[in-house]
């Protein structure tokens, strides 16, 4: 009884518990925070003939469903608009659909390059990606995007995700 009741000789036990239970704590009041991931956010590179809108969360966890947009306003007419995606976009991710679907789709030396088609001056386009995290990928990646008109680079839109058990 004593040790059982009274924990007469297990002093320690109590405060191994409690510091077990405060770690627990610790990582939801972190994933509470966003620390571990989901949240998108907006980044934007321009120049003078488009600007490229990059929706995308830069932290995620093994498993999870999300989704990017990516969105090319045209300040000039792009006659033959393509963008080519970073291996980040590709590796340790399961890519679950694009909508709307490119015109065509290719291998820019590796990389994922989308054919968008004509986007008149003034309008927009927007490209919805949907994704799962394969559950044994972890670490950064590398999620730049490039915007092409026909075969002349418009811009780059540097972004990084890592992700987390």
């Amino acid at each position: 009884m004593e040790r059982n009741r009274d924990l007469v000789g297990r002093r320690w036990e109590r405060w191994i518990r409690r510091a077990l239970l405060c770690v627990l704590l610790a990582v939801c009041l972190l994933g509470v925070a966003n620390v571990f991931g989901q949240r998108p956010g907006t980044a934007t590179s321009a120049t003078d003939r488009a600007q490229l809108d990059l929706l995308a969360p830069a932290a995620l966890r093994g498993g999870l469903l999300y989704e990017s947009r990516i969105t090319i306003s045209a300040r000039a007419e792009l006659k033959d608009a393509r963008i080519v995606l970073a291996r980040g976009w590709n590796e340790g991710l399961t890519i679950n659909t694009i909508e709307p679907s490119p015109i065509g789709e290719a291998s820019a030396d590796g990389l994922l390059s989308l054919d968008l088609g004509h986007v008149p001056a003034g309008k927009q386009y927007v490209l919805y990606l949907q994704f799962q995290v394969n559950p044994t990928t972890l670490g950064r990646r590398s999620q730049d995007v490039e915007l092409y008109d026909g075969d002349e680079r418009l811009l780059t839109r540097t972004h990084s995700m890592i992700v987390f058990p």
